[in-house]
């Protein structure tokens, strides 16, 4: 095949312990996955209608990379969220076999204009440009589930700065892994290389230049950067 133009480099995130990288296809993220964070947001938790969207595959940045303050917003927000890296994917995957699909975990930031969330969110329009902005997906270095399993429940912590922002335990999820595998499926096929980020605890707060972020997700992966 030949195309009209150079096609673009394929979005790819380190995978621990190896040279190899993962290959990111698509990343979808689930909104008001803790209950105390859709309180500080003002909204109601709805475990049968859960609120899906997506940022582009190259909006990654790698651990330890610098992530520039994007323009058209004076409220750039942090959200923590533990992610998971799909090795395989369907349709209509079934809870009981969704974490076979599972290649590896790591942690990452949802980046958030929050302003422009704001206004959309008070015309009832879609959150594209609050969400899926460039460099809006800081993430680890994944760590792959042949090497230690599946996290049980984990703490996941962000520091910004050196001050405590955001903490919380994983089975405080609304929507499990396994089941956000299986609503994903039921709307999308999802394939190897999607990325999915799992929601946000409370805390989530401003990020402003210059700001350094540590993120962890206990025994398994952490996140440094810098915004710039």
């Amino acid at each position: 095949m030949t195309f009209a133009i150079a096609p673009h480099a394929i979005p790819g995130i380190p995978v621990a312990g190896t040279d190899m990288r993962f290959p990111v296809h698509r990343i979808y993220c689930i909104g008001r996955n803790y209950a105390d964070h859709a309180a500080e947001m003002c909204s109601a938790v709805e475990r049968v209608n859960p609120i899906f969207f997506n940022k582009p595959a190259d909006a990654i940045v790698i651990n330890n990379g610098d992530v520039p303050y994007p323009p058209a917003t004076k409220e750039l927000h942090h959200e923590v969220e533990m992610i998971v890296a799909l090795a395989t994917g369907g349709r209509d995957i079934a809870v009981a076999d969704a974490l076979d699909h599972v290649y590896a975990y790591g942690v990452g930031l949802d980046l958030t204009r929050r302003d422009l969330q704001s206004i959309a969110k008070a015309k009832g329009n879609p959150w594209d440009t609050a969400k899926g902005f460039d460099c809006s997906a800081p993430v680890s270095d994944l760590h792959r589930v042949s090497e230690i399993g599946h996290p049980g429940n984990s703490r996941l912590v962000l520091k910004v700065n050196g001050e405590l922002r955001q903490k919380t335990e994983t089975d405080m999820m609304i929507f499990s892994v396994a089941e956000i595998i299986h609503l994903l499926s039921g709307l999308f096929e999802l394939q190897s290389g999607d990325l999915i980020y799992t929601g946000t605890p409370a805390g989530v707060a401003l990020l402003e230049r210059g700001d350094r972020y540590h993120a962890e997700l206990e025994g398994v992966a952490t996140l440094e950067g810098h915004v710039i």
